[in-house]
């Protein structure tokens, strides 16, 4: 079996109540983390399947005042692209069946983001989806200027080592319900 395919089956596997306290966690460290490096665009991610619920998350970064973006892809050929939103806007299926901005509203490029996973490993190494779309944000948001990349995901869905491409960026640091890495990647 893959690695994608089984820290699938791991976070499925996860029970509703750790799902429970790791939104409440991610929201608080989330909201830590952005009143410390006072970021001007924080990007987080809708959850789909058994994702992370990023939900509490976004509503308390925007209580605080914080700017928020979400991910928009058209495509798996396409890059990600980040829109201003508000937790009060109402969002639409976009070209990959995810939830995401108004495809009029403002593109920006932020610098806290939270990124989801499958599988990682403690040097800031992940399995996503297969489409690469984070490498490809994270290296052109890292061509402009720093940034912090928070990977976000079950502590089941740890690995020894991921494989790693040339194109593969590292997260700076991974949040799980249990505990916070800083990876071989923060600086």
């Amino acid at each position: 079996m893959s690695l994608r395919l089984r820290g699938l089956e791991r976070r499925r596997a996860v029970d509703s109540s750790t799902r429970l306290a790791f939104a409440v966690r991610l929201a608080e460290v989330g909201l830590d983390c952005a009143r410390r490096w006072r970021p001007s665009v924080t990007s987080a991610f809708v959850s789909i399947r058994d994702e992370p619920d990023t939900g509490a998350l976004l509503g308390e970064l925007q209580r605080a005042g914080f700017a928020l973006a979400l991910p928009a892809a058209a495509s798996r050929a396409e890059p990600l692209v980040f829109r201003r939103w508000r937790v009060d806007e109402p969002l639409i299926a976009g070209g990959l069946g995810i939830s995401e901005p108004d495809p009029e509203a403002l593109a920006v490029d932020p610098d806290l983001l939270f990124v989801p996973l499958i599988a990682f490993d403690r040097r800031g190494n992940r399995i996503g989806y297969g489409a690469g779309h984070y490498d490809r944000a994270l290296a052109r948001l890292r061509a402009k200027g720093p940034i912090h990349a928070v990977g976000v995901g079950f502590s089941a869905c740890e690995i020894d080592h991921a494989p790693v491409e040339a194109h593969d960026q590292r997260l700076d640091f991974i949040l799980t319900e249990r505990e916070w890495i800083a990876t071989a990647g923060a600086g």
